[in-house]
């Protein structure tokens, strides 16, 4: 069952290095045209190309997820930022990633009907671990809002 939606706004990036794990692109011609794999759950979405803004892409997008309940592990309560880089002739690119917990957020938004975390800047790592830059991403969770209807004898009475 759907308990809301969470809205991510992906804002921009700066300072994205490469990793060196197969993006060979950047080694050849030094550009680099970055977009964001976004993941929760079974859920994903991909940015537009950014293109020709190399380290400093700017997206300024939505993205709409489902978020279905019962609230349970604390671990699948994640959005998963992958940063990628396009290229033509080969395969793209990995850049890094951030990850961005969002269960306290949902279960706030639950409680009083809306929850926001304003655009705020979150690191990129690459597999080694290490700081590859930073990304910008705001979230809005938004409850669902449901009609109670009572049943009386097989009529439907309203609350009025």
């Amino acid at each position: 069952m759907t308990i809301g939606i969470m809205e991510v706004k992906l804002v921009d990036a700066k300072g994205l290095k490469k990793t060196g794990y197969g993006c060979m692109c950047v080694f050849l011609t030094g550009k680099k045209d970055p977009y964001v794999l976004l993941q929760y759950k079974n859920q994903e979405f991909k940015s537009t190309i950014s293109k020709e803004k190399g380290s400093s892409p700017v997206w300024d997008e939505k993205f709409e997820f489902r978020v279905d309940s019962p609230l349970a592990d604390d671990d699948q309560y994640k959005i998963v930022l992958k940063i990628m880089d396009h290229n033509t002739f080969r395969e793209d690119g990995y850049l890094g990633k951030a990850t961005i917990y969002v269960k306290e957020l949902i279960e706030l938004g639950v409680e009083k009907g809306k929850a926001e975390l304003h655009p705020q800047k979150y690191r990129v790592v690459s597999p080694n671990k290490t700081y590859h830059g930073e990304i910008q991403v705001g979230i809005t969770f938004t409850a669902k809002e449901e009609t109670i209807e009572k049943e009386t004898d097989g009529q439907k009475e309203s609350d009025y």
